[in-house]
């Protein structure tokens, strides 16, 4: 009996391998993971320079991790096990106070570079730009974080973005961002997502409006619809899979009608999308809801508004933050083009050139900003 409950342990572990084993050849491959928000790995094609070179093992080892039965389960125990033993963000990611899932800081050291890139092109653009980071969750609300934290340097790296742009008007946006939080007063950043609220874009676009020239409109113009159960990125990277989903806003004035209206021609490839309005509305089926700003990343995008408060046009060099942002600037321009330099290639001068552009708007979170390769492309 001793020597039976001595090997217990070890009968044990045998049973769950071959469970695992079996449950994993027997049950349906799934192609995305709608917890992570991607497409899983399918069964690697061998061929022998495959298996010799080493990349068949490496999509094999991927295959097996990502089809794993259970899979949401052993991720989520990971991330909670992590927590549980004081290793709260070792995957990145903070579960922090009043249900929020915060990116830890990142690595700044690129970040010079890419103000240098902004700076040279600032320098040459036939059209004076205006430059707007969003500071990091992390450090706007930063009486949400845990006690063990990893330090947000936002307010050395905006002075020091400061002192760099010579040629461009840099809108610093931390005090604003700061006393419009006021410990949660507002919620400027999404719980679960690292992207501003429709709120923070709305306070961003206020902030612009001198350097810009347009008058913001007050916030009792627009009619605001919530739309519940969205799950953003930040959640689908961090396993805690029991935290509470977010409410995504709309804010809309409703000034366009059938005369005028505000339409949306979205360029991708050989691909064109047009619609009339701004909110793409079918993405409120997904648990990504993100996309009903513009319809998410696409290289090149162009927003024509007839019924605008003025004639100019504005060109907005970009990452995912300026989606939420542009439906309030889009009251205040005849046309904005948006540019993604992730998949648009082709010189901004020249663009600036080409469509007369009138304003020049660079807006980026200063994470994405300090994590971007494809800067160089600004020219």
């Amino acid at each position: 009996m001793k020597k039976v409950y001595k090997c217990l342990p070890a009968i044990i572990f045998v049973i769950f391998i071959m469970t695992m084993m079996v449950l994993f050849l027997v049950l349906p491959k799934k192609e995305y993971s709608s917890s992570e928000k991607r497409y899983l790995q399918q069964a690697p094609e061998f061929t022998f320079s495959r298996l010799m070179s080493g990349d068949f093992g490496k999509d094999f080892e991927k295959f097996l991790s990502d089809q794993t039965a259970g899979r949401n389960f052993w991720v989520g125990l990971s991330a909670y096990y992590n927590y549980a033993i004081g290793n709260n963000g070792s995957n990145g990611i903070y579960l922090c106070k009043e249900g929020y899932l915060v990116n830890d800081p990142e690595d700044m050291s690129w970040l010079s570079r890419n103000i240098g890139f902004i700076e040279e092109f600032a320098e040459k653009s036939p059209v004076k730009p205006v430059v707007l980071i969003a500071p990091s969750t992390g450090y706007v609300c930063d009486n949400i974080l845990p006690d063990v934290h990893k330090e947000y340097t936002d307010d050395a790296e905006f002075e020091s973005m400061k002192g760099a742009l010579t040629a461009a008007d840099f809108v610093d946006i931390r005090e604003l961002f700061k006393n419009t939080y006021d410990n949660g007063a507002q919620q400027l950043y999404y719980k679960t997502d690292h992207h501003w609220t429709a709120r923070g874009a709305y306070t961003a676009y206020t902030a612009l409006a001198d350097q810009l020239g347009y008058k913001a409109n007050p916030e009792s113009d627009y009619e605001i619809t919530e739309y519940p159960d969205f799950y953003g990125t930040t959640y689908s990277s961090s396993g805690f899979w029991n935290t509470a989903p977010d409410t995504i806003e709309v804010w809309d004035r409703h000034v366009y009608d059938e005369k005028n209206p505000i339409t949306v021609t979205i360029t991708d490839g050989a691909d064109t999308i047009e619609q009339e309005g701004m909110f793409f509305y079918d993405h409120l089926k997904e648990d990504d809801k993100y996309p009903i700003y513009l319809d998410g990343n696409h290289p090149y995008t162009v927003i024509k508004n007839t019924a605008a408060s003025s004639n100019e046009k504005l060109l907005v060099v970009k990452d995912s933050f300026a989606h939420s942002l542009v439906p309030f600037l889009a009251d205040h321009y005849r046309e904005i083009i948006m540019v993604d330099l992730r998949y648009y290639t082709a010189s901004v001068s020249e663009l600036i050139e080409k469509e007369k552009i009138d304003r020049v708007l660079v807006v980026y979170s200063i994470d994405n900003l300090a994590t971007d390769t494809n800067l160089g492309w600004l020219q």
